[in-house]
């Protein structure tokens, strides 16, 4: 996905993306916002989330790391924070450009449950998409279809992918080693075997 790079008009490490998506909503923001999960800051990988929206309404989800699309990426999203984003605001003929990408659009409240885990934000979000006419008939089944089924738990689903799980755990000790033998502890480590 080709973004153009638009302005920036927020950067911040946040706990919960929520808070970026309900200032995006509050201003009615056109744009995009990058999501970079706390597991890429601590493992210096590249894999970023990119959400755009319309007025404040999200439009269209992509995972940079998985190359997923739509619906699939917000699972890939849907990790435990914290998260930097950089919000980035744009006009509306580049939004309409990245907008005409179907296989890639969500549907306006999933975003908000999905990876913010807020239902009155994502009720919110619906609320604005219908009062501008972007909740498309497709997409807004789509998303009371996922309001009411059940969710996926962003924790479980974290859980269930040993390699990242595995990855963390390496980048905290072989950081803790580091500041053990800065602290001059290093022969305080207890070892792999015990």
């Amino acid at each position: 996905m080709k973004l153009p790079r638009g302005q920036l008009v927020r950067s911040r490490v946040v706990s919960n993306p929520g808070t970026s998506m309900a200032t995006m909503l509050d201003r009615e923001l056109t744009g995009y916002a990058l999501l970079e999960p706390q597991e890429a800051l601590l493992l210096d990988a590249d894999e970023r989330g990119v959400l755009t929206f319309e007025d404040g309404v999200p439009v269209l989800a992509y995972h940079t790391g998985t190359d997923r699309g739509g619906v699939e990426a917000l699972a890939d999203l849907a990790v435990p924070g914290p998260y930097s984003v950089d919000v980035f605001e744009l006009s509306a003929a580049d939004v309409d450009d990245l907008h005409d990408t179907p296989d890639l659009t969500v549907p306006p409240g999933m975003p908000v449950e999905r990876v913010a885990g807020d239902p009155e934000l994502a009720a919110r979000t619906r609320e604005r998409a219908r009062s501008l006419g972007l909740d498309a008939p497709a997409g807004a089944a789509a998303d009371a279809s996922g309001a009411s089924q059940e969710q996926e738990d962003p924790v479980a689903t974290f859980l269930e992918n040993g390699e990242k799980i595995d990855a963390i755990r390496e980048q905290a000790r072989e950081e803790s080693e580091q500041r053990a033998r800065e602290w001059g502890l290093a022969g305080e480590l207890a070892d792999g075997a015990d």
